[in-house]
């Protein structure tokens, strides 16, 4: 028996598993990015939507204990209604952003699998070529040729 030359199949094997093995590495490493970003973004929003909540809220009330104090003799049942009607227009107005920036987000890992796909999408044209060219092979060596 005699050893193939250079390693032959082995070797490939031992380097299309190489290769593998980086594909996956950098994939990996890319959905990791990913998902500090989204880590990093959901944090951001949630600090700033809670200060935003807290501040608002805080002057809101102030400013609806102003106006009623400032129209107490005349029309303090006008002024209170009128803020309760903003308040709860605007709070259903915050609910519908919320909604809507939920529904139109970026989708998670996004980039990941868009990667994935091309390379889903180049090893299954690697395979057409391989299965084309093995059957030319097979098709020469059944005509004799």
């Amino acid at each position: 028996m005699s050893t193939p030359p250079d390693g032959g199949l082995f070797a490939a094997l031992r380097g299309l598993l190489a290769d593998t093995l980086a594909l996956l590495r950098t994939r990996g490493e890319l959905l990791v990015v990913e998902i500090e970003e989204e880590k990093l973004r959901v944090s951001r929003i949630l600090l700033f939507g809670a200060m935003a909540f807290f501040f608002l809220s805080f002057g809101l009330v102030l400013l609806t204990v102003f106006l009623t104090v400032l129209f107490w003799d005349t029309h303090r049942l006008l002024v209170i209604g009128i803020c309760t009607t903003l308040f709860l227009a605007s709070g259903a107005g915050a609910l519908l952003a919320l909604r809507n920036q939920l529904r139109t987000g970026p989708r998670l890992f996004a980039a990941s699998l868009r990667e994935l796909a091309q390379d889903a999408e180049a090893l299954q044209g690697r395979q057409d070529t391989q299965a084309m060219a093995s059957g030319r092979g097979q098709a020469c060596r059944t005509h004799g040729h």
